[in-house]
């Protein structure tokens, strides 16, 4: 299943709640320690909304350097910061009044970070945990999906890159695969071009942030 496919079909799960929209953020693999980029979002509609809260500095690198939690709830039109954040203006314009955050930790201080919206104010934190339990529940799902629309690498790059993160060297990696150590190296090599770095702990690290691994 696509990405956005899959989103809409947990959007539907999530009606139950009023929940209406999902945006999912995530490093930018060839940026800074603050650069993020929207991955996901659903509705497409939303598109503008998202960027203007991927580009914001909420709930980015600041808050986790602050020891802030993994999840976080909101009354987006109560929010203290309403007045300078654009993408609570945003998402106000668009009748939502609640964000429920997710975060999924990546090595290096990154994160995945998973946003769900409300046209209506959430009445308790039961009602929060519910959704923090379904995203909780649907991430390996989403994450492989993202993966699949995101990353370049191939199965085999893939391969070589994830027995290399396990601790693997070529030779090993070689043995393991069927293949010969020159072979391993290859892929490596070609991994890290795709990526833009010049070693292999570079490259899991960016693959680590693009979800392939």
């Amino acid at each position: 299943m696509s990405l956005d496919g899959l989103l809409s079909d947990w959007i539907t799960a999530l009606r139950e709640f009023s929940v209406e929209a999902v945006a999912v953020l995530g490093p930018d693999p060839f940026g800074g320690s603050e650069d993020r980029e929207v991955v996901a979002v659903h509705p497409p509609v939303l598109a503008d909304a998202a960027q203007a809260l991927a580009q914001s500095r909420d709930f980015g690198a600041p808050w986790r350097d602050s020891d802030a939690p993994l999840v976080a709830w909101q009354h987006i039109a109560k929010s203290d910061q309403l007045n300078s954040s654009r993408w609570r203006m945003l998402w106000l314009a668009h009748g939502y009044q609640t964000v429920v955050r997710v975060e999924f930790a990546l090595p290096a201080g990154r994160a995945f970070e998973c946003f769900m919206f409300s046209p209506r104010e959430l009445t308790d934190r039961a009602e929060a945990a519910s959704l923090v339990w379904s995203a909780m529940n649907i991430w390996p799902l989403v994450k492989r999906a993202i993966a699949q629309a995101r990353c370049t690498l191939s199965p085999r790059e893939r391969e070589c890159l994830v027995l290399a993160f396990q601790g693997l060297t070529a030779r090993e990696t070689a043995g393991r695969l069927g293949c010969t150590e020159r072979t391993v190296n290859y892929h490596l090599a070609n991994a890290m071009g795709k990526l833009r770095v010049d070693n292999k702990m570079a490259a899991i690290q960016r693959a680590c942030w693009l979800g392939a691994i």
